[in-house]
């Protein structure tokens, strides 16, 4: 379908016949595209072009990307996906045009089960849907749960101008319908700041019950008094955007209502969502002189929800793309005498010993704390005088993934009378005399940081809170490759202990930076290593002095390495167009 008025094209199935505008639709399932079609139309919003793309045999969503980037006509694109066929290619043509417009995504298949085969924490973590939302966070997409929230999510982003921060005024005659446009905003993240004092004056000598924020104007407000509070908000400079409620009362009707915001919305420079309570006449937008329509939704939810969308494509689009850093005592060639004495020798693939995981985190620049590898206790002595005291003492038994559930670790062990008890009582719960002496980390935040391999979308990092509490907590981010500065900087800060490693409660903080170095340089060995599979640093100490691997555990495969074009765009070896 493509609704130019030189074109006129309808060779859709579907009944409705949608006004031209400026939302450009593809979706793998006819019955989905037709869905969004009657909704844009009963919402008022206009739609560029359609596309309905099948199982994809001759047009993918990567080329249609690619048209309405240079479409005039298309200010906000949607899709409906049930699958992806060249991932990579789709997250760096969607971070490209994101920069422009904004691309907004259902993705059908969520609920697929199953976790994948894998023992350890960063497989077992990944799920299905591990990879999209990776994807999407790293390509600027927002991830619509329904076809309806694409919609009214595509109405205020097709609407100018963008949000430039998080503030927002709720403004109105109806307070029920405020409070809850109030807890929608706080609980999507966005910010209610108190209105200034002068404000709340002026506010106030209009008739307001409640000048503070969210800004209830009384059941009795006219629309006059509804115009000049917003035109007041709206010059005061202290808010972002503005959510009006309003409830139709004998104060004024429908028409009186809209033009009153009408008047006030053609002077603002910020995006202004409406909820119009109370009244089946209301329509579903208000057109302003120059041509743009706000947006008005049945209930003041919905309308805070594509508000807080809009805010955050403004976030990331205002973001720098960030660089994929140089790292300096990388050893490719030391990596690959490693993965191919272990291949030659295990032909199918399988987990690293220790020594070995320890030599190719060693090729990647990764700090490790000192662990030697014995089979007695005689010998697990000798080490230990070796590293020096006080050490740790793990199991090495082969297939122990969890070595706290077996009872299968001892820290701080400050001499060889200790060491020697803690290796008899692991070596008998382990069944197996083998054991790791490891210098002691100093003390710190437990992070975890993994990768694993998948199969469309390739080698995916987690970050997360690590040691014991792995599982437990969750807590944990994933991004694909390649791995710009700014996106592990996203990682780090999204984490739920992220307060802890800036210094909680007066503690001192950890060294963010070499956290962000390991992070880099893992990501680094997964790209450089395509026949990792899996890999686990838990935990990564990080500390004030510095972050230090202490138990490591990797996977290989056999690999073939596969291009990756995106990674060499950001390079510099190849233009982004040719890709």
């Amino acid at each position: 379908m493509n609704t130019a008025p030189e074109v006129s094209l309808n060779a859709t199935f579907a009944e409705v016949s949608p006004t031209p505008g400026a939302l450009a639709i593809a979706a793998q399932s006819g019955a989905v595209g037709i869905a969004v079609l009657e909704h844009a139309g009963r919402t008022g919003l206009g739609i560029s072009e359609f596309v309905s793309l099948g199982n994809k045999v001759d047009v993918s969503g990567n080329d249609v990307l690619l048209h309405w980037w240079g479409d005039q006509r298309t200010a906000v694109i949607g899709l409906y996906l049930e699958s992806f066929g060249n991932p990579r290619k789709f997250g760096g043509l969607a971070r490209m045009i994101g920069r422009t417009k904004p691309v907004l995504v259902v993705k059908g298949g969520r609920s697929v089960g199953g976790r994948r085969a894998g023992v350890s924490h960063t497989a077992a973590a990944a799920t299905p849907e591990t990879a999209v939302d990776a994807l999407f966070a790293q390509s600027g997409v927002l991830r619509m749960d329904t076809v309806e929230e694409l919609v009214e999510t595509a109405r205020v982003l097709a609407v100018p101008p963008l949000p430039q921060g998080r503030r927002v005024a709720v403004v109105g005659n109806a307070g029920g319908a405020g409070i809850l446009a109030a807890d929608a905003a706080s609980r999507l993240g966005l910010e209610l700041p108190e209105l200034s004092a002068a404000v709340q004056q002026q506010l106030a000598a209009l008739g307001a019950v409640g000048p503070a924020n969210p800004v209830d104007l009384g059941a009795a407000a006219s629309p006059a008094s509804l115009e000049q509070a917003l035109r007041m908000i709206v010059a005061s400079g202290e808010v972002d955007s503005l959510v009006v409620n309003y409830a139709v009362t004998r104060a004024g009707n429908v028409a009186d209502i809209y033009a009153a915001i009408a008047a006030a919305g053609d002077q603002a420079d910020l995006p202004i969502v409406v909820n119009c309570v109370g009244s089946a006449h209301a329509g579903p937008e208000v057109a302003l002189a120059d041509g743009r329509r706000i947006p008005v939704f049945p209930f003041p939810e919905s309308a805070v929800r594509a508000l807080a969308h809009a805010v955050r494509y403004a976030e990331w689009r205002a973001r720098p793309q960030g660089v994929v850093p140089e790292l300096a005592r990388v050893d490719s060639a030391g990596a690959r005498v490693v993965v191919e004495r272990f291949l030659r020798r295990t032909p199918n693939g399988g987990w690293l010993d220790p020594e070995e995981a320890s030599q190719l985190l060693n090729c990647a620049g990764v700090p490790m704390m000192l662990v030697l590898t014995a089979e007695s206790r005689s010998k697990a002595i000798a080490a230990a005088e070796t590293v020096g005291y006080p050490v740790a003492l793990k199991t090495a038994a082969p297939g122990v993934v969890h070595k706290t559930d077996i009872g299968g670790v001892r820290v701080g062990l400050a001499s060889a009378v200790q060491l020697g008890q803690a290796y008899d009582e692991i070596a008998a719960a382990a069944g197996s005399p083998q054991v790791l002496v490891q210098a002691m980390a100093p003390a710190g935040t437990e992070l975890v940081i993994g990768v694993v391999r998948d199969r469309l979308f390739g080698p995916l990092l987690m970050a997360g809170s690590g040691g014991v509490l792995t599982d437990v907590l969750a807590d944990r981010q994933w991004r694909g490759l390649p791995l710009t500065d700014l996106d592990a900087l996203d990682m780090l800060h999204s984490l739920r202990c992220a307060p802890v490693l800036a210094g909680y409660r007066g503690a001192q903080a950890a060294d963010q930076d070499a956290v962000l170095d390991v992070m880099q340089r893992i990501a680094w060995l997964a790209n450089a290593v395509p026949e990792l599979a899996e890999l686990d640093i838990n935990p990564l100490v990080a500390a004030p002095a510095g972050a230090f691997a202490v138990d490591v555990r990797i996977r290989l495969t056999p690999a073939t390495p596969e291009p990756d074009w995106y990674a060499r765009h950001l390079r510099g070896d190849q233009p982004l167009a040719q890709g």
